[in-house]
């Protein structure tokens, strides 16, 4: 079997029962900014690689009202920059961010899907040589 489009297996950290190494460092329902300021939404759940140990992705929602109408986006993990407070950071403008290719849930693990994503971003990868992990965020 070809497994050469297949990357890991990603699964929202909300429905696995795990949780982040110290809780003050879940972002999960924090601010998301831009690099300039600019309100870009809510991180809505993280995307982990339960196999490293790893958040790959933050889910982020904007918009919308009562939850419904909401855009969504995947940013890789990469792009977070800081985390202070209720708010998060990440090295993009909002325009960038809209620009992104289209949430698709049930892409998220085809390797030609993430590397668009990554590629929009201006990020390497998780699986391409050299690729070195933020810092930030650990779960257990």
């Amino acid at each position: 079997m070809d497994n050469s489009n297949q990357t890991a297996t990603l699964v929202k950290l909300g429905e696995t029962g795990r949780t982040i190494a110290l809780g003050d460092e879940d972002i999960r329902g924090r601010d998301v900014k831009s690099r300039s300021g600019e309100d870009i939404g809510k991180v809505e759940d993280l995307l982990i690689d339960p196999g490293d140990d790893k958040v790959r992705f933050l889910i982020v929602a904007s918009g919308g009202f009562l939850g419904l109408g909401k855009d969504k986006a995947f940013i890789p993990v990469d792009a977070v920059t800081a985390v202070g407070g209720e708010e998060v950071t990440v090295d993009q403008s909002r325009e960038h961010i809209a620009g992104a290719p289209a949430y698709d849930p049930d892409l998220i693990s085809q390797r030609e899907y993430q590397e668009e994503v990554y590629g929009h971003y201006n990020y390497t990868p998780y699986w391409a040589a050299g690729y070195m992990y933020p810092g930030y965020p650990y779960f257990r």
